[in-house]
């Protein structure tokens, strides 16, 4: 499945919820599940971002849905990037002219 890696932000909403921080967490993997998707890790961070989070998702509609939904619900800002294993880097090479 394709990888995904999201940097996230709290908001100000998410920041005077942080004490849900983790159970936030929780439900998230649960709809993940739910969409089809798996989240393979979330780390608390200190610096630019507040979280780290590594999805896979069976296809890039899967995981804007639920990007998009995350971002909707107000607590946090992502900059999220399709991530690419070794073997996936050099069948993308190979394919070069």
């Amino acid at each position: 499945m394709p990888t995904y890696v999201s940097l996230l932000k709290w908001t100000e909403q998410g920041v005077k919820n942080v004490k849900e921080s983790v159970k936030r967490v929780r439900q998230a993997e649960q709809a993940v599940e739910k969409a089809g998707g798996h989240i393979v890790n979330v780390l608390y961070t200190q610096g630019k971002y507040d979280l780290i989070a590594i999805y896979e998702w069976p296809d890039d509609e899967s995981a804007n849905a639920f990007f998009l939904s995350l971002a909707a619900a107000g607590n946090v800002k992502s900059q999220t990037s399709r991530a690419y294993s070794s073997e996936e880097m050099e069948r993308i090479i190979s394919k070069m002219p």
